[in-house]
């Protein structure tokens, strides 16, 4: 049975790679020193790396493996403007008040990858068709209302509730108890979002050395770093850490206030024309209250239903997460069931202690890690703004610049607690949707 859910050509690869795969870049010698080193070579980084080299910085990214390896190609392609900001499972809810300045610049996030992406005329699937949310549970339904209004007044969201009767005009399912919907989000192809970023830090003079793997930093007696490669040291006047779901033990100062989730994601086989858009009629991107997350949406060309979720917490190989993954998604689109799977794929998120992504600097180090599942805009944003930072050129404290970015005593980099955490999710979700 479980076979029966592949196609005869399934690839446990991401089915982004098909359009562009991460490759390596022909060998870089290294410099003895630079002005910037950027340690990790995705969307954060690379959007550091192209501010920089823009404002006549010298500049060098390293990355331990292919630029883009890790999620930035592997990401559902979900670009919102401040949806997930103050969802809270753990840590206090923020008042409308302290979310009031996070929403603001989420919206300014944004903003930014839009422009980005129209200016540069980088070629990636933008589909601005906004975001439906459902309602796993009757009171879940019942707090958007202060949501709706909470996005609209800050965040510019073009936000409104959805009642369970009028749903199917967003979603092609009975399955959520209503929802909502926001208009200010977008949908794209992430692997060739990052390629788009690559070429324009290239073009712009930033030097790449792929399969360079950072082994140690050390910050010396005039402020400088001596940072250590396989390939030689380099001395650097300042150091950004980009590494989001994939720090390692070189920065245990933020590999300690990090913890790396995986995420599923499935690739359907091509559908029908009108299976397609009855699944999801205004091409929106979607997903649900949940605390066992799913996200979905069509793929760029409409033709696949591009479906993700958190199908285990701890570490699994995707063709094992696949058969779960095929379960959320039959349950919400049972006329999917049948439908064979083409593509399964895992890569690592970032969630912080707070759960809000961060930059700032620790121990004269800056960093920006932290997306907390909405990579594709927060990381971009991240990136170019602490390239302002370290250039002088900001004119205001970026909110997620925080004095405070939270550790435990009980964490120091190894996750061991996601499987308990998996428990207390879905037990939680079996009760909300029962007694909700």
């Amino acid at each position: 049975m479980v076979r029966a859910i592949f196609h005869r050509d399934f690839m446990a690869r991401p089915f982004w790679w098909e359009a562009y795969e991460p490759e390596a870049l022909p060998e870089l010698a290294l410099p003895k020193s630079v002005r910037v080193v950027v340690i990790g070579a995705g969307y954060a980084g690379l959007s550091a790396a192209l501010e920089l080299a823009r404002q006549g910085t010298d500049v060098l990214v390293l990355d331990a493996a292919e630029p883009g390896f890790g999620a930035s190609t592997r990401s559902g392609g979900m670009v919102s403007g401040g949806v997930n900001v103050g969802k809270r499972y753990f840590t206090k809810p923020m008042s409308a008040e302290q979310s009031a300045p996070f929403l603001n610049d989420a919206a300014d996030a944004f903003s930014h990858i839009e422009n980005l992406i129209t200016s540069e005329k980088i070629e990636c699937g933008w589909h601005k068709r906004g975001y439906f949310l459902g309602a796993w549970c009757d009171s879940h339904f019942k707090d958007m209302a202060k949501k709706v209004a909470l996005l609209n007044e800050e965040a510019q969201s073009d936000s409104y509730i959805v009642p369970r009767e009028a749903q199917r005009a967003e979603i092609g399912s009975d399955y959520y108890r209503g929802g909502m919907v926001v208009g200010r989000a977008a949908h794209i192809h992430p692997a060739l979002y990052f390629k788009g970023l690559l070429d324009l830090a290239l073009k712009a003079g930033v030097r790449i050395a792929s399969k360079t793997e950072v082994i140690g930093l050390l910050q010396n007696a005039s402020g400088s770093w001596d940072v250590s490669t396989p390939r030689g040291a380099i001395v650097a006047g300042d150091v950004v850490v980009a590494t989001n779901g994939y720090t390692g033990n070189v920065t245990p100062q933020l590999k300690r206030r990090v913890v790396p989730v995986g995420s599923y994601i499935i690739a359907t086989e091509e559908l029908s024309p009108d299976l397609a858009a009855s699944l999801s009629p205004r091409n929106r991107s979607f997903a649900d209250t949940r605390r066992v997350l799913t996200y979905y949406r069509l793929s760029p060309d409409g033709k696949r239903m591009i479906f993700g979720g958190r199908a285990k917490f701890g570490l699994t190989d995707p063709v094992t997460a696949a058969p779960l993954l095929y379960q959320f998604m039959t349950d919400r689109f049972p006329q999917l069931n049948g439908t064979k799977i083409t593509h399964s794929w895992t890569g690592n998120v970032a969630f912080t202690l707070d759960e809000l992504p961060h930059m700032g600097k620790f121990e004269n180090l800056h960093y920006a890690p932290g997306c907390n599942g909405s990579g594709v805009a927060m990381m971009s944003y991240l990136g170019h703004q602490t390239a302002r930072k370290i250039l002088g050129k900001t004119n205001r404290v970026c909110a997620f610049d925080q004095a405070e970015f939270p550790s435990h005593p009980l964490y120091r980099g190894n996750p061991w607690f996601l499987p308990y955490l998996g428990y207390y999710f879905r037990t939680r979700d079996w009760l909300d949707r029962r007694l909700g």
